[in-house]
């Protein structure tokens, strides 16, 4: 199973309900990530301002910084590849990056074999 490691800005909570005003973009990502987790993935979230030496300690995660400033965060590896940078990624990323399956509507499922659609001899 993959492993998911997120590096954060610096904010109060991983949420994103905290605070005068609520981020839709971090709570739909804290819902995904939850999500991963109950697929059996491995998450694991750093924050810049609760977790700084981890920022350093991987040597991706410090360059990306050197090179970009906070705007490099919020970074996502998988299994130890940088796969975003600047951004959350969408569950449809999340997904085909570890090979969870969920449903995308007109779309085959991530991790799906051979790309099939699912459908019976009868249609969708």
């Amino acid at each position: 199973m993959s492993a998911v490691e997120v590096y954060d800005p610096a904010m109060c909570c991983s949420t994103g309900v905290c605070g005068p005003s609520v981020d839709p973009a971090l709570t739909q990502f804290a819902a995904d990530v939850a999500w991963l987790g109950s697929a059996g993935v491995k998450v694991e979230r750093f924050g810049l301002s609760t977790d700084p030496g981890r920022f350093v300690e991987d040597s991706q995660v410090k360059a990306l910084l050197q090179e970009k400033g906070e705007e490099a965060l919020p970074t996502v590896l998988v299994d130890g590849a940088v796969r975003c940078s600047g951004r959350y990624p969408t569950r449809v990323e999340l997904a085909e990056w570890t090979g969870v399956r969920t449903e995308r509507p007109g779309l085959p499922m991530a991790g799906e074999a051979d790309g099939g659609c699912g459908c019976g001899p009868e249609g969708c």
